[in-house]
């Protein structure tokens, strides 16, 4: 059968994914209010912007004739399929989102989504990390998924509570220093 004819998978997109951007299975997609918006604008850029300028193209390179050795053809048809997939992936993303603000949670010393946790490491040096969604995590930038074990080992702690958090060579003890919630950025 003509690879024109045959459908490309449309499995779930979240198994071509890292462990570390999966959703658990039954759980809502938490997300920032930044988040969403970062997601939302990258679907409008791919949906409005690049896909019907490069559609322009691939009719222009089809209208040239013999496609089979059409580069511009072949890679537009290339690139199309993968913004398709990408943009169904955020669509799926943005449908299943629960938008959570954490400036509006207030004063509350317990962590959750959202919070920005304070914690002083077995060594004794502090770091501070945001639990953020899972697509929004930047383990450089101190923004960890809700999902991460360091964000489960973290939530509903307290301060001055400590916590058991597994690594590769055994377990480490955080003590949890402070505990706040404000609008976090995802900017760098």
């Amino acid at each position: 059968m003509s690879k024109a004819f045959t459908r490309e998978s449309e499995g779930d997109e979240d198994e071509e994914l890292s462990p570390a951007l999966r959703i658990p299975p039954g759980s809502k997609n938490y997300i920032t209010p930044a988040g969403f918006r970062r997601l939302q604008d990258e679907l409008d850029h791919l949906w409005k912007r690049e896909r019907p300028e490069l559609v322009k193209v691939v009719a222009w390179a089809a209208s040239n004739g013999d496609r089979s050795e059409n580069g511009d053809y072949l890679y537009g048809k290339k690139r199309l399929r993968e913004i398709d997939r990408r943009v169904r992936f955020l669509r799926k993303r943005l449908e299943n989102a629960l938008v959570v603000d954490p400036a509006t949670r207030g004063d509350c010393g317990q962590v959750y989504f959202g919070a920005t946790v304070t914690v002083e490491h077995g060594d004794g040096r502090a770091a501070t990390y945001s639990i953020v969604g899972v697509d929004e995590a930047n383990a450089s930038r101190g923004l960890i998924s809700w999902v991460s074990p360091l964000a489960r080992a973290l939530i509903k702690a307290q301060v001055d509570d400590t916590v058991r958090l597994q690594v590769p060579d055994g377990w480490e003890e955080l003590v949890v220093l402070d505990v706040v919630y404000a609008e976090i950025s995802l900017d760098d």
